[in-house]
């Protein structure tokens, strides 16, 4: 198994001894109760209150800044320095934040994790056993009756469809700009961006190059959120959307013509091996020799840092429990096996762009 070398140290030998993973143990059994603990003092400030202050305050200062009860107060303050995420000085009986707390407060990628575990996944998490074994999402009931999430984004509730959105744009948005410079090193003039989603790479493609015409394609429901997102824009007379179902095997892409350029950003991870392949076959469809194919995705085995790892194999779990029962973030093997049996090849590969993604550029064999 192919492992870059932050992950390589961490997951090939044993790293902590007997007592830290006793404790590691019981920090996994307490889960859920420890990610509400650190929410709930994010949401109701008291981390920030702990920030803020010159020395420290103490469970009666904290429960007057808060405006919540001592009883609230002791309990969150309690846990949370048990958790580990504020210190106390014995002498002064005043809480810090820790260096894990101030993680919490400034590490925008973890308040969006926060945010989407919560807000999406956190009552469907409850049937990720099911879903594993049935090989469906069955925790997507919590939300709604939609075969996979993606039918069924533009009916959520305003502040899950932010959540969900902020944790998508998030780690896309933060590679768009070496993307673009990968992709449009070959200057290409017809751009297919396969799950285009709300149009946000397509804005920046023809902001960034003004003789590219960009072709989304999404889900019907996709297509028009996506043209309302991008009314007004500069450039938004040269994109037009096609609402097609791509799960469907006999859809197949816009042949009227061979695509420069195929851009599927953090879309493959939403489909099984099988579809992928399928996926791939279609697009090799409307490529040439000179097309090239721009995968980006998060490869949980090509991360610089370890935590990011982490953070990418949980989220396959939102795949099984939510999202369509059967995808999840691929290991850069896999994938490569998938492009390799659709008639692909890949090119090169460009690493450690953004949060974490990877830019596989494939053509015909």
């Amino acid at each position: 198994m192919n492992l870059f070398p932050e992950l390589k140290k961490k997951y090939t030998k044993e790293t902590l001894n007997a007592r830290e993973a006793q404790r590691l143990a019981e920090f996994i059994a307490f889960g859920p109760v420890i990610f509400q603990t650190a929410r709930i003092m994010l949401k109701l400030g008291i981390m920030d209150i702990l920030r803020d202050s010159d020395n420290g305050l103490t469970i009666d200062e904290v429960a007057e800044k808060a405006n919540i009860s001592k009883y609230a107060a002791k309990c969150l303050l309690e846990a949370a320095l048990c958790i580990g995420i504020v210190l106390v000085n014995t002498k002064t009986d005043k809480f810090t934040i820790s260096k894990t707390g101030w993680f919490l407060i400034n590490d925008p990628a973890t308040r969006v994790n926060i945010n989407f575990n919560h807000d999406v996944n956190y009552l469907g998490w409850f049937n990720l056993e099911e879903s594993l074994l049935e090989g469906k999402p069955v925790g997507l009931k919590t939300l709604g009756d939609w075969p996979t999430v993606y039918e069924g984004l533009s009916s959520l509730p305003k502040h899950i469809q932010d959540s969900w959105f902020g944790f998508d744009h998030f780690y896309s948005d933060n590679s768009f700009d070496q993307a673009l410079e990968i992709v449009f090193s070959n200057k290409p003039k017809t751009l297919l961006d396969v799950g285009g989603n709300t149009g946000r790479w397509a804005l920046r493609c023809v902001g960034y190059d003004k003789d590219v015409n960009v072709t989304i394609l999404d889900l019907p429901q996709q297509i028009g959120m996506m043209k309302e997102n991008i009314k007004g824009h500069e450039g938004a007379e040269r994109i037009d959307g096609l609402g097609v179902n791509l799960l469907d095997e006999s859809t197949e892409m816009p042949a009227e013509r061979k695509f420069e350029a195929i851009w599927m950003s953090q879309f493959l991870d939403c489909f099984s091996e099988d579809q992928i392949i399928s996926i791939l076959r279609r697009a090799a469809k409307v490529m040439n020799k000179d097309s090239r194919l721009y995968i980006m995705e998060t490869l949980w085995d090509r991360q610089r840092f370890e935590p990011a790892a982490l953070c990418l194999t949980l989220t396959s779990l939102y795949f099984t429990a939510i999202a369509n029962g059967n995808s999840k973030m691929y290991h850069s093997e896999d994938m490569e096996r998938l492009i390799k049996e659709a008639g692909l090849e890949i090119e090169t590969i460009h690493d450690y762009l953004g949060q974490g993604h990877s830019i596989m550029v494939c053509k015909l064999k």
